[in-house]
């Protein structure tokens, strides 16, 4: 030690006095003292607590805030306290918006984005004018509300719904006429019954089915989602759900009419849409299996087409369509087509078609798998099965002898939102090892729904990580417990259709799967990430959508909306009136809505839901009353 150290040293010990035990028993307590205090207020903040009601006149406190079960006084009236900064910014005289009026009769109907005015201002060559043509939302789109049709009735609960439906709220006969000896679906008195035929199903669908699992696997849980192209009214999905299969039916808004609508109003999957010249609105990698019965499209071929229906006038020349269902395929998935031409020789006499004809379309579709790598599986009856190689190892080696469509190099495989098609092949992810799976393997269902998607394993998206994800899942269990204190209905059943309109990781749906429902998960465009493709790993279906738009659906056609954090994302994007009106288009009459925001944007919305009539009210979230995200609840069977 120097000199100058150990001069500092003695001159502070005559400085300083020398405790004795009273002084430093003294100073314990005080620390003591300061620990305590410490710990209680931490728990005061945070345990739930009664907060006092408070009158309208004291203070600039919000006074439309109802409390959580768990902070609820006697009467059921919540107040903040004055000191609450989100609370201050509404005094209690912000005026009421007024009542947004009903549309005219004529938009009972209405699709913004398919609408049968608009498509005529579009080409029909491959079928451009059935794809989304969505008015802009800064020309003033209608403002006002979809009427219901004379005597609608609220839908029957599933199961029972996937066999009958109210004829008043489906109103179009034309489908029960046009495909009467096909057993599509029936009119009997006040029903629309379905029983389960189609053009393909000549024994029924549920004969269909099982002869389908002679040839794919359907009852291991290797097969969990499915797109079914050119769906009828969705009985092959609906009764893909007793092998526990979730079907995404997709169909456009033609001749036949509300084929979709039919769908929804079973409880079925289904969505508006076509092959066209847009890729279809999923990731790469997204479906076990892909469907075509009987379905009016032609994969490939030469000049017209004889067996379709007259929109589809021209045979795509260059495979574009087996191409985008090459995309969409996960490494290992199926492909089964049933109809024309398989069997040919057997059925080209029934279909009015020429033998040498047929024989060359099948060669033709079977030329095409080929180039793809795509491996034929089996062919029985009127039905053929194709399945995709699970990496591209062998077929880079073997495309120049397979004269195979180049791979694609410029664009995202999984970007496709009015994004094109284009003639090449998606590229798998990379691997070395021939043997392995690219992209990684998916365990089956119902383990899939909790197991890490392999995106996540990869680290494909940047901040997501296998504790994000672990603790998603602990959030949104809790999340929906809380949920329920609100809505009594959720695990009952009542709710089968429901949109999650900002699904994350799937966190809220894979929460509510213990209930009858099935949920589209819906990743907006906006999303800093583009998580789609890890909600298809977990088994979950779902699209991309920007909410600036209309959904590709019909009114009344979901018992529930779930929408986390979504206004705040369109804050500076597009009106909140719009996003409301179009949650109110598709929102079926007494079904519900769970909004997640901040206060300051629940309290905007709510004025909106006022201003629609909708029995809505705000509440705590499960992170207590001195927490900025609030819910707004609508539960319109409360009257």
């Amino acid at each position: 030690m120097s000199r100058t150290a150990a001069a500092l040293l003695a001159l502070s010990s005559l400085l300083l006095p020398s405790p004795n035990r009273r002084t430093l028993a003294l100073a314990f307590a005080g620390a003591a003292l300061c620990v305590a205090s410490y710990l209680l207020g931490i728990y005061s903040n945070h345990r739930p607590s009664i907060v006092p009601q408070l009158s309208p006149t004291t203070g600039d406190c919000h006074p439309l805030l109802l409390p959580s079960p768990s902070s609820a006084s006697s009467d059921g009236q919540l107040g903040f306290l004055p000191l609450h900064s989100a609370a201050a910014a509404f005094p209690v005289d912000r005026p009421s918006l007024p009542p947004l009026p009903f549309c005219p009769a004529n938009f009972t109907h209405y699709c913004p984005c398919h609408d049968p005015q608009r498509e005529r201002l579009f080409p029909t060559h491959d079928l451009q004018h059935r794809e989304r043509h969505c008015p802009d939302h800064r020309d003033s789109p209608p403002r006002c509300r979809v009427p219901l049709p004379p005597g609608y009735r609220a839908p029957l609960p599933w199961p029972a719904s996937r066999d009958r439906a109210w004829f008043a709220n489906v109103p179009f006969p034309k489908l029960s006429v046009a495909k009467k000896d096909q057993n599509w679906v029936r009119v009997e008195g006040d029903w629309l019954v379905f029983p389960g035929g189609g053009t393909s199903f000549i024994n029924g669908v549920k004969w269909y089915v099982a002869e389908m699992a002679k040839q794919v696997p359907l009852r291991s849980g290797e097969i969990r989602t499915v797109l079914d192209i050119g769906c009828g009214v969705a009985s092959f999905g609906g009764h893909l759900l007793d092998y526990d299969i979730l079907t995404v039916s997709v169909a456009p808004r033609d001749v036949h009419e509300a084929q979709v609508q039919f769908a929804l109003e079973r409880g079925i999957p289904a969505m508006l849409g076509v092959l066209s010249i847009h890729r279809l609105p999923f990731p790469s990698r997204s479906f076990d299996m892909a469907h075509c019965a009987r379905c009016l499209i032609t994969w490939t071929g030469y000049g017209k087409c004889h067996f379709c229906h007259p929109c589809y006038e021209f045979i795509r020349r260059d495979g574009l369509y087996l191409l985008e269902i090459d995309r969409v395929l996960r490494p290992g998935g199926y492909w089964v087509l049933s109809g024309p031409p398989i069997n040919w020789k057997n059925m080209y006499k029934g279909w009015g078609r020429k033998r040498q004809e047929v024989a060359e379309e099948q060669k033709a579709i079977e030329d095409l798998a080929k180039r793809l790598c795509w491996k034929k599986v089996s062919e029985k009856s009127t039905m053929a099965v194709w399945q995709k190689p699970t990496n591209h190892l062998h077929c880079m080696k073997k495309s120049k002898t397979l004269n195979s469509p180049p791979f694609c190099l410029r664009t995202d495989p999984d970007s496709a939102w009015y994004e094109k098609m284009e003639t090449c092949i998606s590229p798998l992810p990379k691997l070395e090892v021939l043997e392995h799976t690219a992209g990684g393997n998916l365990v089956n269902w119902p383990k899939r729904l909790n197991a890490t998607p392999p995106r996540i394993l990869a680290r494909s998206i940047e901040r997501i990580t296998i504790e994000n994800f672990n603790h998603e899942n602990k959030l949104w269990s809790e999340r929906v417990l809380h949920y329920e204190a609100y809505l009594s209905n959720l695990p009952r059943g009542k709710y089968r259709n429901i949109m999650d309109m900002n699904a994350g990781l799937g966190g809220f749906a894979a929460a509510v799967s213990k209930y009858p429902v099935w949920v589209m998960n819906v990743v907006p465009i906006d999303n800093k990430n583009n998580t789609l493709g890890i909600l298809y790993e977990r088994g979950l279906i779902g699209t991309y959508m920007d909410w600036c738009e209309a959904f590709s659906t019909y009114p009344r056609t979901y018992d529930l909306i779930h929408a986390n954090g979504v206004f705040s994302m369109y804050m500076d994007k597009c009106e909140f009136t719009g996003i409301v009106l179009e949650m109110d288009r598709i929102l079926r009459p007494g079904g519900a809505a769970i909004v997640r925001d901040h206060i300051d944007v629940i309290v905007k919305v709510k004025q909106l839901t006022d201003s629609l009539r909708w029995q809505s009210r705000i509440v705590h979230s499960e992170n207590g009353p001195f927490h900025p995200e609030k819910l707004l609840i609508v539960d319109n069977s409360v009257q």
